[in-house]
This record gives structure tokens, C-alpha cells and sequence, in this order.
């Protein structure tokens, strides 16, 4: 089991929100920012630990008000995301890092904890979905092993978020077992557009 005090939480902001139109990162769901209850959620997960995020604009970066940097791959997208983190993560000494998407309103702690404690000596944790990749590989653990794996991946053209996972020992969490924290549908949920941001809404005015 990897102990958060190892772990660096990483929020992957790097993207345009084209479809959204306006950085999903600030967007409000039940009236807070979206990128604050993922950062919450990250920190409740890792006892306090530190929370970064990779963010390729500085505007919305000092808009989001936490430690960041830029990714050093280009145009592979939410991969480089992810490398970026670990790199930051390997500079600090940490084992690997809690990656999440930045417009994820309803990350569960407890399940985010629940990779921690399934990482032993695997080199990344991924959870089970009902999504099309049938994986949620940006609510994932993922050590600093993978930096090397990704680089190879992107070399030979593969920037999928799942590409580099065939060149290391990579565990998931069975869909049953994210099932016991809550509907993965509503775990996983991510704003892809507005109306996106208002069912959240809706669901965010249902929680106790």
C-alpha cells in the first residue's frame, strides 16, 4: 500500500474546454468550483497532502490558485497531462500521484483511497467504469514507472490515456467494487458541456 505522505494529488487541467466554451475548471456545481471539490476530494484522500495541478495557461492557473506547471509533451493531450504531474512528482520525491480530471464534481475520497491501498507493487491502479474505455484513467494512481512507459508510448504514436498501460503491471479495480462507493456514473461524471454543469448542478442540490 502506498501511503499518501508519498503521494502527490494531481489535478490535469491542461485542456481547452472547447466544447464547454468557458475552462471547466471554474465552472460552479452547487455553488462551489468544480476544480475545488476535486481538490478536496484529493486532499481528504491524502490526509492533507499536497495538491497540484497541470494547467497550460497561466491566466487560469493563478485563477485555480494552486501550485502548477505547464506539460512538457506537446499535442498528445490528457497524456501529457498525467506525464507532466509525474515528472513533478519524481522530482519530489513521491512514489507516484492521484491524477484526476479537473472537471470532476463528485470524486469520491473514500474510493480514491481505496487505489492508494491497492497499489502495492503495481505500477498504476485504475478504476473500473460503465464508459466506453471501460476504465476512468483520470481518477487513477499511477507511480513514476509509468514516466518512461509514456514516453515510449508517445514515440510510437499512441497518446491514448490506456496506450502506455501494455508495458506495465497495471491492476483494476472491478466495477463492483466502485460500485460500493457510489453509481460510477455519477463518480466518473465529467463537464463536457453545459448542460453537463447543470445536471450536475441538479445532483449536487440532492446530496445530504
Amino acid at each position: 500500500m502506498s501511503s499518501a505522505a508519498d503521494v502527490l494529488g494531481a489535478i490535469i487541467a491542461g485542456g481547452g474546454s472547447t466544447r464547454f466554451g468557458s475552462p471547466k475548471a471554474l465552472a460552479r456545481v452547487g455553488g462551489r468550483r468544480v476544480v475545488d471539490r476535486a481538490a478536496d476530494a484529493l486532499r481528504t484522500a491524502l490526509d492533507g497532502a499536497s495538491v497540484i495541478a497541470i494547467v497550460n495557461d497561466a491566466d487560469l492557473a493563478r485563477q485555480i490558485g494552486l501550485p502548477y506547471r505547464a506539460d512538457v509533451l506537446a499535442r498528445v493531450g490528457a497524456l501529457a497531462g498525467l506525464h507532466a504531474a509525474l515528472l513533478w512528482g519524481r522530482e519530489r520525491g513521491c512514489t507516484g500521484v492521484l491524477a484526476v480530471g479537473c472537471d470532476m464534481p463528485f470524486l469520491s475520497p473514500a474510493l480514491l483511497r481505496r487505489l492508494l491501498a491497492e497499489a502495492g507493487d503495481h505500477d498504476a491502479v485504475i478504476p473500473e467504469s460503465e464508459g466506453p474505455r471501460g476504465v476512468e484513467p483520470l481518477c487513477a494512481y499511477y507511480t513514476t514507472a509509468c514516466i518512461d512507459a509514456i514516453d515510449r508510448a508517445v514515440q510510437r504514436g499512441d497518446a491514448r490515456m490506456i496506450g502506455f498501460h501494455t508495458d506495465l503491471d497495471v491492476v483494476r479495480l472491478p466495477i463492483a467494487v466502485v460500485r460500493s462507493f457510489g453509481d460510477p456514473a455519477m463518480l466518473f461524471m465529467n463537464l463536457n458541456t453545459e448542460r453537463d454543469r447543470a445536471a450536475a448542478d441538479l445532483l449536487a442540490a440532492e446530496l445530504p
